[in-house]
């Protein structure tokens, strides 16, 4: 029997589990012209994914005024929902998760998405009951700040070295080292992967069927 060199995987989600970069890139472009802002550039608005919504807008808007900030954010939502339907998990994420639970790794997210987008994704049937735990941004605090991880560390009762963190950005990589957890990244999500060197991930997959043979040997 393999050995487990962690006991819980947390993963980010936008990105790394779900095909929804494009289509976030395009919802912050579109709120923020609605608003009268600047559109941002698709590396900008790819940057800020990851991060806590209103954060995000923020950093993705800087010519926009604070006062407009609630709008900012009800536009995003409106573009969203209109695309929620076209959004899925990447091809070959059920088995990888399926072979980890196999395995007797504990699972979670940890993501900037909010507590109510995260819920609505996860009620398909296909994901019922496959999370042992799930962290959002609104409800602790945003990436790369390391609380999601501090908590899933208290709720599982693991010290930060049997946790293995996995993301597609820089922000996914920075609250791992934060929290004292080794991470991995995907080289598929939102950042350049060249960006992640100086957070020494363990290994940075280039698709999640690379993901899955490292895990499988590594995890």
């Amino acid at each position: 029997m393999h050995t487990r060199n962690f006991d819980l995987i947390a993963f980010d989600w936008d990105g790394t589990l779900y095909d929804s970069t494009q289509i976030i890139v395009r919802c912050i472009q579109a709120a923020v012209c609605d608003v009268g802002g600047r559109q941002p550039t698709p590396e900008a608005a790819a940057y800020v994914i990851g991060l806590g919504l209103m954060e995000a807008l923020a950093h993705a808007a800087p010519d926009v005024s604070p006062d407009k900030y609630p709008e900012l954010g009800a536009r995003y939502r409106h573009h969203y929902a209109s695309h929620f339907n076209d959004l899925s998990l990447f091809e070959d994420v059920l088995p990888l998760l399926d072979a980890l639970k196999a395995r007797g790794h504990l699972l979670a997210v940890a993501t900037g998405k909010s507590r109510r987008g995260l819920d609505e994704t996860l009620q398909s049937v296909e994901l019922k009951g496959v999370f042992d735990g799930s962290r959002t941004a609104d409800e602790t605090a945003g990436k790369p700040d390391p609380l999601m991880l501090h908590e899933l560390m208290a709720q599982f009762d693991l010290p930060a070295s049997r946790i293995l963190m996995i993301g597609d950005t820089t922000h996914d990589l920075q609250m791992a080292l934060n929290a004292g957890c080794a991470s991995v990244g995907v080289s598929y999500g939102a950042h350049e992967p060249s960006t992640f060197t100086v957070l020494n991930p363990l290994h940075v997959a280039h698709s999640v069927q690379g993901l899955h043979q490292w895990l499988l040997a590594n995890g």
